[in-house]
């Protein structure tokens, strides 16, 4: 029979595969009893050298060419987390590891998150709120779009943008995509319209971030399209920190106190201390909550669990990461 192993940060793995979970793992492989964590595989190594097969979530160890020569028999990893390019490498590929993650999984959750955020948003809730604490707060000089044929933005249609537009369809809304890589046929399956991202962010009341982190899109955002959005819009980055850049932006927040950005996400994360985004009032940052927290991160657990049903049947799998994948992923 096959042998498994948990490996990945020791607080999570639980959550990630309760205790049902683990008892289904157990009916199909032996489950070496002894997890691993971070680097503690380089103590451990006779427990890694017995794994056909890894469990894994946050917290999962770097797949360099010493780790793989500690795991001769391994096979696959799922991966109940999100992105893989923390882990996977091309020596992975090239041992023909198979590589499954749970990132569309993970996609529910913080298309959810969007949602609600791009509601309020629409609502004015960001911008009255701090207004009725100041006191300052006049229906008539508050722009408030409302949720009846306003206009979102969406900037990238990934696996979560592709959800958000989806939730978003059952509005009364215009909902403007900017992604160079969507096809005019893929957008009108959508019901969206593809626009260029400065007419994106001239047009739109709510704008919400969903590109992926890569070199071409780092700083992608700017202080030059901040400054271009209508009175009282909001901007949300639930991707990551990186495609921002922070200090542009900053400086239009500062000017333009009737803007909001609510930042999930930043770079580095969490902000240093001495950034300006603590001292600004128009930023709602949280702390990176939009994707699985809670009860939400053993669903991921239990979809690596089907997408190992589904190796063991010998069927392809929904889920797995290519390396050819990586180049366009989160």
């Amino acid at each position: 029979m096959l042998k498994a192993i948990f490996v990945g940060m020791r607080g999570n793995l639980p959550c990630a595969y309760p205790e049902e979970l683990r008892r289904e793992i157990e009916k199909r492989v032996t489950l070496i009893p002894e997890s691993l964590e971070g680097e503690e595989w380089k103590e451990r190594l006779p427990l890694l050298a017995e794994a056909d097969l890894i469990f894994s979530s946050w917290g999962m160890p770097v797949l360099d060419q010493a780790f793989l020569e500690a795991a001769p028999r391994l096979r696959a990893v799922f991966y109940a987390a999100g992105s893989v390019k923390c882990f996977a490498t091309p020596h992975s590929y090239e041992r023909g590891i198979l590589i499954s993650s749970a990132w569309e999984a993970n996609a529910i959750p913080v298309s959810e998150y969007t949602l609600g955020t791009i509601l309020l948003g629409l609502k004015g809730f960001w911008s009255s709120s701090r207004q009725m604490k100041a006191g300052t707060f006049d229906v008539i000089s508050s722009p408030i779009p409302g949720a009846y044929r306003s206009k979102v933005g969406l900037v990238s249609l990934g696996a979560i943008g592709k959800r958000v537009a989806a939730l978003l369809a059952r509005f009364d809304l215009d909902v403007l995509v900017y992604d160079p890589y969507v096809k005019s046929e893929q957008a009108a399956e959508l019901g969206v319209s593809l626009v260029s991202l400065e007419e994106l962010f001239e047009r739109c009341d709510v704008v919400s971030l969903h590109t992926p982190w890569l070199p071409e899109t780092e700083n992608l955002i700017g202080g030059g399209l901040v400054v271009m959005m209508k009175p009282g819009a909001c901007l949300i980055n639930t991707s990551r920190g990186a495609i921002v850049n922070e200090a542009e932006i900053c400086v239009v927040l500062r000017d333009r106190p009737d803007l909001t950005a609510i930042l999930d996400v930043t770079y580095p994360e969490p902000p240093s201390t001495d950034s300006p985004l603590h001292a600004l009032g128009n930023v709602v940052l949280t702390p990176h909550i939009a994707g699985s927290v809670g009860g939400e991160v053993a669903r991921m657990g239990a979809w690596m669990l089907e997408e190992f049903d589904r190796y063991l049947a010998g069927k392809p799998l929904l889920h797995g990461v290519s390396l050819e994948m990586l180049d366009h992923m989160a």
